[in-house]
């Protein structure tokens, strides 16, 4: 996603991932996605408790694994959400046009 910015864009935000899944297992992704020629650039945040899931109510209650429905925000500096995309299918992500559009609509 990053690849795809503009320089002024890279310096006014940062991509970060909240997953109920342990630094060790997110790190153990990484590098398997690295293994793949993939690349992640962003941070993982661990959330097993729920603290960042229950506060944006997104937890998946179909779920006996406690997972969150994807959500993929863009928080602009002042701490305002300014587009949310949630989506109750795990394989339907927005698209990186999407994400850039909203960036740019957003002034970001």
């Amino acid at each position: 996603m990053k690849s795809l910015l503009s320089e002024d864009q890279k310096k006014n935000f940062e991509i970060i991932a909240v997953s109920i899944d342990s630094h060790a297992d997110s790190k153990v992704l990484i590098e398997k996605l690295k293994g793949e020629g993939q690349s992640l650039d962003l941070t993982f945040l661990e959330d097993k408790n729920h603290k960042v899931i229950d506060r944006y109510g997104l937890l998946n209650t179909s779920s006996s694994r406690g997972i969150p429905h994807p959500t993929t925000y863009i928080i602009d500096k002042r701490g305002v959400v300014v587009w949310k995309f949630t989506e109750v299918d795990y394989k339907v992500r927005p698209t990186n046009e999407m994400i850039l559009d909203a960036l740019k609509k957003n002034g970001l």
